[in-house]
Formats: C-alpha cells, sequence, structure tokens
C-alpha cells in the first residue's frame, strides 16, 4: 500500500500527492457549498434574487479557486513567476477595484442591517427624497422633484442618514402669531378643536397647544402635533390651512407687523410758517 502511494505518476508527484489534491478540493467544495448556503438562508428576504445568486456564486468559486491555487505546488508546478506576475498584477487590480470592493462591502453591510427600505423617504448626505432600490453597489434614490440619484453604497453606509418613515408617527409643530387684541383662550379652543376633528392627528402622544412668548407684534401660539409617518406631510398643509380660515372666521387674525416711531422733540407742521409765506 505504502509502495502504491510512492507512487511516481510524473516527476515528483506521486499518487499520495494527488490523493491531497483530490481531498483538499472536496473539502474546499464543501466549505464553499455550506457557507454559500447559510448566506443564501440569511439574505433570502433581504436581496434581490438575482443579485444574491451572482454574490453567492462568486463566493463559491472565490473559495473554490483559492484552494486550487493552494494545492497546485503538490502537482509539481512552479508558482514563483506566476506569483510575481500575479502580484504586480493583483496591485494594479486592487487600486482600480478598491471603490468596487468598498462599495461591495458597504451594500452587504447595508442589506444586513437594513437602515433604509425601497419605499422609504430619506436624507442621505443632502439627497432626500424616496428610496427606489437598493443594490449590491449603488443605493437609488428617486428626489421629491423627480430626479433619479445614484449613490455609492460606500459614501451611503458611512453618511448621516434621516429615514422619515423609520418610525410609525412624526411630530410637527407650527408657530402662529395672533393679535394682543385677540382671545388667545379662544384661539387655543380652536386650534385643538381642529386637531381633534382631523382624522389622523394622532391622541397619543397627545398635541400641546399652547402660548410659547410674547412677540413685537403678536402673542406667538406654539402647536405640535404627532402624525402617522407616511401621512405627515398632508397633515400638515391641511391643519394649517384649516386653523388660518377658523381663527379669521371667529375674528381672530394674524397681524401685520407694527412699529411705534417715537420722537424726543414733538413735530409740528409749520402751519404759520406757511400761512405768512402765502399772506406775502
Amino acid at each position: 500500500m505504502i509502495d502504491i502511494l510512492n507512487y511516481k505518476l510524473y516527476g515528483d508527484v506521486t499518487v499520495y500527492d494527488v490523493i491531497v489534491v483530490i481531498v483538499v478540493m472536496a473539502f474546499a467544495t464543501i466549505i464553499a457549498k455550506l457557507v454559500t448556503t447559510n448566506l443564501r438562508r440569511t439574505l433570502i428576504d433581504k436581496m434581490k434574487r438575482d443579485q444574491l445568486e451572482l454574490m453567492l456564486k462568486v463566493i463559491y468559486f472565490g473559495i473554490i479557486f483559492i484552494a486550487f491555487i493552494a494545492v497546485l505546488p503538490a502537482l509539481g508546478l512552479d508558482l514563483s513567476g506566476l506569483l510575481v506576475a500575479g502580484g504586480i498584477t493583483g496591485i494594479v487590480l486592487g487600486f482600480a477595484s478598491q471603490s468596487v470592493v468598498a462599495n461591495l462591502v458597504s451594500g452587504i453591510f447595508l442589506i444586513s442591517e437594513k437602515p433604509i427600505k425601497i419605499g422609504d423617504q430619506v436624507n442621505i448626505d443632502g439627497v432626500a427624497g424616496f428610496v427606489e432600490d437598493v443594490n449590491i453597489l449603488s443605493t437609488i434614490i428617486r428626489t421629491y422633484d423627480g430626479l433619479y440619484v445614484r449613490i455609492p453604497n460606500e459614501k451611503v453606509f458611512t453618511s448621516n442618514i434621516t429615514n422619515y418613515v423609520a418610525h410609525i408617527a412624526r411630530r410637527f409643530e407650527y408657530v402662529i402669531g395672533i393679535r394682543y387684541s385677540d382671545d388667545a383662550e379662544k384661539a387655543i379652543e380652536i386650534i385643538k378643536r381642529l386637531i381633534e376633528e382631523h382624522p389622523f392627528a394622532l391622541k397619543n402622544p397627545e398635541p400641546q397647544v399652547f402660548v410659547d412668548s410674547l412677540g413685537d407684534n403678536s402673542v406667538n401660539i406654539v402647536v405640535k402635533i404627532w402624525a402617522p409617518s407616511t401621512e405627515w406631510y398632508s397633515v400638515k398643509m391641511e391643519l394649517l390651512w384649516k386653523i388660518k380660515t377658523e381663527l379669521e372666521r371667529n375674528g381672530i387674525e394674524i397681524p401685520f407687523p407694527q412699529r411705534v416711531v417715537w420722537f424726543a422733540n414733538e413735530l409740528r407742521a409749520n402751519v404759520e410758517g406757511k400761512e405768512e409765506g402765502q399772506q406775502t
């Protein structure tokens, strides 16, 4: 049996070396299969099917390729020249694909962590709009004015992300000024009634309506309202107009800026001078 294992097939390569190569390749295949299977189970609901399959194939054949390179010396192949050439090529490709690899890794983390989802309203590094897609290398944003913006995943992952709809409710507020001669308590009652009547204005958290400050020209009433994140903008626009018209209907107006100018010496019209001039 030992003689058979030491039998040289060609050069210094023996039957034992060939068996080692086969075992290593079989083991690498099993490892690659286990890794890709676990990744598929983890990411099946977080990635598009075509993107997931592409990534799994790259990982699968990458593991097998590394194992194949590792066992080539056992087959009597000298890789010194290949390694030198491959090293130089690897350095060049490394610099060229640095951003691609960074975007790929960032994309995997984004898909796993899921700080944003398709359809979310977000602000990423000053770009605000709806998330159209989250790919392996980039994220697609459709801005509120309909522009298509592609952001590399590395930039998305390292930037501050504001997700406007991540929580079920979102708050907005107004500052409404009324005249000093108007009844502030009546204004507050009107505003509270309008909030209670709106179907999307949440009762919990409770809305707040109160006099916040006494301004130069008005008594300032602060209104804080919670609404479902998906209805936030429409509720904000509707209630603002309803509050404005209802206050005016009840004789409560938003004042114009006013200034009282006071002079140390009273100004008098030179009526007498004009009369004297006319007489002469």
